[in-house]
C-alpha cells in the first residue's frame, strides 16, 4: 500500500510539472540614449517582481517567468517599434514591461502591440497625450501623467519663492507635454513664464539655446530634459556661463548622475520625481539592495509595479492570454482588497487562486484612474552640498 501511495504521489508530481508553463515577458526600455543610465535599475525591478513570482510557485499551474529584453532606445520610434516587434513575434511575449518614453512608447503600442493584442504597461511614458488615446484596453502606466506634474512642480517652485522662471525642453512628446503642463499650471498660479523653448538632443553646443534663455531672463532655469543627454547640455552651458544659478529639475533629469555630473554646482536647485514615500517603498528598497541595484534610481519601483501587476493580473484572469487578463488590471491594482506590498507577491497569488480580492499598492503606491495610469505621488528632493536630499512626498 506505502508504495502504491508513493506510486500515486509521484504521478501527480508529474501531472503538475506537466501543467507548467515558461511564460515569455517583455521589458522594452531604452538600454542606450539620453536615460540609459535610469534604464538598467528599471529593468532589475521588473525582473526582480517576475523572479518573485517564478519562485514561488503560485501563478497558475507553477508557471516560471521568462524576461526577454529590447533596447526601445527612449526616443527612436522605430527602433523600438522594431524591438517590440521582435519581442512579440518572434521571442512570443505575453505583455511587455514599456515602453520607457512617450513617443515610442505611443508608436510600440499603436504600430505593434495594439494590432497584435498585446498588453503594455509603461513604467515611465508620462505624456499627457497617453491619457485619451485609444488604446484598446492594452496600455497601462505606474507612473502618473505629467499633466499632474506640472501641477506638481508649479507649487514647488512658487513655494521656493520663485515667480518668474525660463523653460527647455527635449523636443519630443515628453517634454513639449510636460513643458505645456507645467507652464499652464504656473502661470494661472500667477507665475511667469519667460520662455518655453525646445533643445535637441545629441548636440554637442548648446550655447545658442542657452543665449535665448538667458535673453529672457527667469529667477530660475527649469530644464525638462534628459540627464544623460540635451538637458545635461543646457545645464553645462547655462552653468558655464553664469546665465542662471538656480534650476527646477522634473524626473528626466532627477538621478544620481545628476549629482555625479555636477556635483556642488548645482546646489540650491530642487526637483521632483515620481516616487512614494509609503511602507512599500521602503520595502521595495530593501528587496531591490538585497538583489544588488540601486532600488532609489528613477522609476525602478514603477517597472516592479508594473511587472507584478501583469502576474495578478493572469492569476485572476487564471489565464496568460492578453486578450483575457488585460481585463484583470484594473481589478488587482484598486480596493476592494487586501493591501499587496512588495515581496509579497506569492501572498497576492494564493489570495487571487482562492477567489478572494486584492489592491495591490506595491512600491509606488499603484491607484490606477481613468483608463488605466497611476494617480500617482511625487518625490520633492533638494541640492545641497553636492548630494541631493528628499524633502518630502505630495
Amino acid at each position: 500500500m506505502k508504495k502504491l501511495l508513493m506510486a500515486s504521489a509521484a504521478g501527480l508530481a508529474l501531472v503538475g510539472a506537466a501543467s507548467a508553463e515558461e511564460i515569455k515577458m517583455g521589458i522594452s526600455l531604452g538600454f542606450t540614449g539620453p536615460l540609459e543610465s535610469m534604464a538598467g535599475p528599471m529593468a532589475q525591478g521588473a525582473e526582480l517582481a517576475f523572479k518573485e513570482v517564478s519562485d514561488s510557485g503560485l501563478l497558475l499551474g507553477g508557471d516560471t517567468i521568462v524576461p526577454v529584453r529590447s533596447d526601445s532606445t527612449c526616443i527612436d520610434a522605430a527602433a523600438a517599434t522594431a524591438g517590440v516587434e521582435r519581442l512579440i513575434t518572434v521571442e512570443k511575449v505575453n505583455g511587455i514591461v514599456g515602453g520607457m518614453c512617450s513617443g515610442e512608447a505611443t508608436a510600440s503600442l499603436q504600430n505593434v502591440a495594439m494590432p497584435n493584442g498585446v498588453v503594455m504597461i509603461s513604467p515611465s511614458a508620462t505624456s499627457p497625450a497617453l491619457s485619451a488615446l485609444e488604446d484598446n484596453g492594452l496600455f497601462f502606466r505606474t507612473a502618473p501623467s505629467d499633466a499632474r506634474q506640472g501641477e506638481v512642480m508649479a507649487d514647488i517652485i512658487l513655494e521656493h519663492g520663485i515667480n518668474s522662471v525660463a523653460v527647455t525642453y527635449t523636443n519630443n512628446d515628453y517634454g513639449k507635454g510636460l513643458a505645456d503642463s507645467f507652464a499652464s499650471a504656473f502661470e494661472a498660479k500667477g507665475g511667469t513664464v519667460t520662455i518655453n523653448a525646445a533643445h535637441d538632443d545629441g548636440k554637442a553646443d548648446y550655447s545658442a539655446e542657452v543665449g535665448a534663455l538667458a535673453a529672457a531672463g527667469g529667477d530660475a532655469l527649469v530644464i525638462a530634459g534628459y540627464v544623460d543627454q540635451g538637458g545635461s547640455g543646457v545645464l553645462r552651458g547655462a552653468l558655464d556661463t553664469g546665465a542662471f544659478d538656480t534650476f527646477a529639475f522634473p524626473d528626466g533629469m532627477v538621478g544620481q548622475k545628476l549629482v555625479d555630473d555636477f556635483g556642488s554646482e548645482i546646489d540650491g536647485s530642487f526637483g521632483q520625481n515620481p516616487a512614494s514615500g509609503d511602507a512599500g517603498r521602503d520595502r521595495f528598497l530593501e528587496l531591490a539592495s538585497a538583489a544588488g541595484f540601486d532600488g532609489t534610481s528613477a522609476y525602478a519601483a514603477e517597472a516592479y509595479d508594473a511587472a507584478a501587476l501583469m502576474m495578478l493580473a493572469m492569476q485572476a484572469a487564471g489565464s496568460t492570454d492578453p486578450a483575457v487578463w488585460k481585463d484583470k488590471v484594473m481589478d488587482v491594482a484598486n480596493a476592494p482588497g487586501e493591501k499587496i506590498l512588495p515581496g509579497e507577491l506569492a501572498k497576492a497569488l494564493e489570495i487571487l487562486k482562492n477567489g478572494g480580492d486584492v489592491d495591490y499598492v506595491g512600491g509606488a503606491s499603484v491607484e490606477m484612474i481613468g483608463g488605466g495610469e497611476s494617480a500617482g505621488s511625487f518625490r520633492e528632493v533638494t541640492f545641497e552640498n553636492g548630494e541631493m536630499k528628499v524633502v518630502g512626498y505630495r
